[in-house]
């Protein structure tokens, strides 16, 4: 089994993806008691698609955060770097274009994409940095970048209870569902390293993004951030 180390080199994360690809989702919806499907509304929300828009979903995995912007009428470009993940994609929704690509060198053309989102994969990116000044070179003037990610509970006492469920609570709950448990206990732990809510949005500032604003879900156990790249 393949665990990454929070160097997070592309190589080993990718592996890590590739072996948990087949019950990612289901891992997902029982590690998060059913809390990301939520989170993905939230997303479809903020993304708000339209027909014939181009949207970018990086870090797509096997797609799923990919069907609300279909249903919507976009064209949308399903990206991930771990090769497995986009195999059981394909698998499931053989009609998308899946493209592997790296975040930090994205195989598109600058000003590509109306919008270009990204959910719980940023953190998995070796230089975050990197990402943000990607995602911004190929989206197209007056675009948007939605980013869905963990990020830490704004109460004190509720942050303390989470991150003991998140060290203690998580790796027994994935060794019951998942295939590979210790790329869960990288997750945690890729989650409590994880910059908070004002820090990435200075991130995007710096790549830049304008009009870059977040709110929090689930009392900042997740935090939505957006961003405008200027005409």
């Amino acid at each position: 089994m393949t665990r990454a180390s929070l160097n997070k080199k592309p190589a080993e994360v990718a592996s890590m993806f590739d072996e948990v690809a087949e019950r990612y989702d289901l891992t997902n919806d029982v590690l998060s008691l059913g809390q990301d499907r939520i989170w993905r509304k939230e997303v479809a929300r903020a993304v708000d698609a339209r027909p014939a828009q181009k949207i970018l979903d990086l870090a797509a995995g096997t797609a799923t955060s990919s069907q609300p912007f279909a249903r919507a009428g976009a064209y949308v470009v399903p990206c991930d770097f771990s090769i497995g993940m986009l195999r059981v994609g394909k698998r499931r929704h053989p009609w998308m274009p899946f493209t592997a690509g790296d975040g930090t060198e994205l195989p598109f053309r600058d000003d590509t994409f109306d919008t270009v989102t990204i959910s719980f994969g940023l953190r998995n990116i070796q230089d975050t940095d990197a990402a943000l000044r990607e995602l911004y070179r190929v989206t197209k003037p007056g675009g948007q970048v939605v980013i869905c990610e963990f990020s830490h509970p704004a109460w004190a006492p509720f942050r303390t209870v989470y991150m003991e469920y998140l060290m203690r609570a998580l790796p027994p709950v994935a060794t019951a569902v998942s295939s590979n448990p210790d790329a869960y206990v990288y997750l945690a732990e890729s989650i409590r390293e994880w910059p908070d809510q004002p820090a990435l949005a200075s991130r995007l500032q710096r790549a830049g993004w304008s009009k870059v604003a977040w709110r929090n879900l689930t009392g900042g156990v997740v935090a939505l951030h957006r961003g405008t790249k200027p005409r």
